[in-house]
């Protein structure tokens, strides 16, 4: 008699789960990349166009705009059609959106490109995350950063070759049209290596996972249960009092994802053109978004240890710190070699905020299972709504240097809302 899907023997599981976990980390890689190929040219699409700082700045914002408008079909997509699928054809999406960008005739089609770009990186971005959680139960153990990590290798290469393209003077649209074929047939080919069947519905086993009391919780999403010290009944339901409590938190916890968004948003938005009028070359110019999101790399490569041995309060208070002094330092600095590197210490300070705040908001007790990580994941990209119209509205009024402050004001405010991280995470089976 065969066995269902569900209970494939662990030998077929082992084989399986190595595809399909180097298959998840293409499409990370992938994400990462097709955006970042399109940021060193940010200061010549602006020049083209003859754009404001401030017309400039609401191009940008169109993308996470987009992403706030299609984020919440997200899941009801991936239901219907499956994480590997909506995964897959929403990168392919995002790169033909992207080129569409690149060689964009004005400011109208540039915002609409990149608004659609937005809508699909918020649905693929769920996907990909989706499958990635479906690989990890299997395994047992925590592999999610490391996908976030290769997202940070895919964006350093997206903007190698993008700062090259435009240091060499390569056309936009051939570069552009290069990436696009060049990541679009990787994602084809791994296509095949991810988890077959449909998204499993959270209560039934997957072949790998704990059973008896460790599967208790939050049955209906397959996350862990309450977090450390949360008693069973406060999953379920809380009165007014503490109510207000996990909406204080939850709110925290928001604000310290949207700092992680608003030193990510100003290094992609706004490094390659303020390093441009520091009067770095065009392949300088992109070395800070490469910077940054390369320290980012380190950080998440590591973080998994480094919030094990000492908490993820203690993490994200140093790395609000690091943040804080690294750009602020820079700024009241101003030079080429110093910009560079505090955009990178920025990347490397915020590198495991996201994770942090999504991680304490899905263990909130008393929000239903999955609440609070879908609260953290839509709002977070209020933050790079937000960030690119502020800040150049605020170049506009005085300069890029004064608007670029939100980098380290986002480190001080995660040293503010920091204490409703745990100062240790409890050890429990995936």
């Amino acid at each position: 008699m065969s066995l269902p899907a569900t209970t494939q023997p662990a030998e077929y599981t082992a084989r399986r789960l190595g595809r399909a976990r180097f298959a998840v980390s293409a499409l990370f890689l992938t994400n990462g990349a097709m955006f970042a190929n399109i940021l060193p040219h940010y200061p010549a699409i602006k020049d083209g166009l003859e754009l404001s700082n401030a017309a400039f700045g609401i191009s940008v914002a169109a993308f996470p705009l987009g992403a706030i408008t299609a984020g919440l079909a997200a899941g009801s997509l991936v239901r219907r059609f499956r994480s590997s699928r909506v995964a897959t054809a929403g990168t392919w999406l995002i790169g033909l959106s992207i080129l569409l960008a690149g060689v964009a005739p004005s400011w109208a089609v540039l915002t609409a490109t990149l608004f659609l770009a937005g809508a699909m990186d918020a649905i693929t971005d769920v996907a990909q995350n989706s499958h990635g959680l479906r690989v990890q139960k299997l395994y047992r153990r925590s592999i999610l950063n490391s996908f976030h990590a290769v997202w940070s290798i895919g964006a350093v290469l997206g903007g190698l070759m993008g700062a090259a393209a435009a240091g060499l003077e390569i056309p936009r649209g051939l570069h552009l049209s290069v990436s696009f074929v060049l990541f679009s047939a990787l994602t084809l080919v791994c296509y095949r290596f991810l988890l077959p069947g449909p998204e499993p519905t959270g209560n039934e086993p997957t072949g790998n996972e704990p059973t008896g009391n460790e599967q208790t919780g939050n049955e209906q999403t397959g996350a862990d249960g309450p977090a450390d010290g949360a008693s069973p009944a406060s999953s379920g339901g809380t009165s007014g009092p503490r109510r207000l409590v996990t909406v204080g938190i939850l709110g925290a916890l928001v604000v310290i994802g949207i700092a992680g968004a608003l030193v990510e948003d100003a290094g992609s938005t706004w490094a390659a053109v303020y390093l441009t009028g520091l009067d770095a070359t065009p392949t300088i110019a992109g070395l800070g978004f490469v910077a940054l999101v390369g320290f980012q790399f380190v950080g998440r490569l590591f973080g998994d240890r480094l919030v094990d041995r000492f908490g993820q309060r203690a993490v994200a208070q140093a790395g609000g710190t690091l943040a804080a002094i690294g750009m602020g330092v820079a700024l009241l600095f101003p030079s080429i070699p110093l910009t560079v590197l505090g955009f990178g210490l920025a990347g490397l300070g915020v590198a495991t905020l996201v994770p942090a705040a999504m991680h304490s908001a899905d263990e909130l007790p008393g929000l239903r299972a999955g609440t609070g990580l879908t609260v953290i994941s839509w709002l977070l990209r209020l933050g790079f709504l937000a960030s690119p119209p502020v800040v150049g509205a605020i170049a506009d009024a005085s300069s890029l240097r004064i608007g670029l402050i939100v980098v380290p004001l986002a480190g001080l405010l995660t040293l503010l809302a920091s204490p409703v991280l745990p100062k240790r995470l409890p050890m429990r089976h995936l």
